[in-house]
């Protein structure tokens, strides 16, 4: 008997974006992770996601991270596709991006 799949547990492919971009001493670090499932139903589709980063939970390891221009990143992009375990991580809110799929 194998395992039925549902909407939860399967909803489709998904694209999950990590951005990056220089910060005040030129190192290139994490500006965002976000995540969108793909549209099945063929034409323009428009998605805004939310980004967020990863934070340090100490005044010690934020100052730390600042100092030395290594700040918190996610190593495997399943963190960030599944969700699983993300409510044990602290995160801040990062702004949108925005993006369209042209589906045939």
């Amino acid at each position: 008997h194998s395992p039925s799949l549902t909407r939860a547990s399967f909803a489709g492919p998904q694209i999950v974006l990590s951005v990056y971009g220089p910060d005040f001493f030129g190192n290139d670090v994490v500006r965002g992770y976000g995540a969108v499932h793909v549209p099945f139903v063929p034409g323009r589709h428009t998605r805004t996601i939310a980004m967020f980063v990863p934070e340090s939970t100490s005044l010690l390891q934020k100052f730390t991270s600042w100092f030395t221009g290594r700040r918190p990143e996610f190593t495997d992009p399943r963190v960030v596709a599944q969700g699983e375990g993300r409510e044990v991580t602290r995160v801040r809110s990062q702004g949108f991006v925005t993006i369209s799929f042209n589906v045939a």
